[in-house]
């Protein structure tokens, strides 16, 4: 994955969802602004294991949302965040 400090224009963003892993404190989904769908699927939202928060990149799902405006950062824009 191309690391979103090195990406120069050409971002776009995408929504991430996931639904794998579904308990308390983890993410659903999350608005990153990447440059690829590529790299908005391997985007690291939160932990990845037993007890992270998030999802290994097979169970991740993506939607093209738009390009970003000039002056968006890279990165994740918004998350769902499920507490428990």
């Amino acid at each position: 994955m191309t690391d979103p400090r090195d990406v120069e224009g050409g971002l776009s963003l995408f929504l991430i969802s996931q639904t794998k892993n579904n308990d308390y404190d983890t993410y659903d989904s999350a608005v990153v602004c990447v440059k690829s769908a590529e790299d908005a699927k391997n985007f690291p939202v939160g932990d990845i294991g037993q007890f992270g928060s998030w999802t290994v990149p097979e169970f991740v799902s993506v939607k093209y949302l738009g390009e970003a405006a000039p002056g968006v950062e890279p990165g994740i824009i918004c998350a769902s965040f499920n507490a428990g």
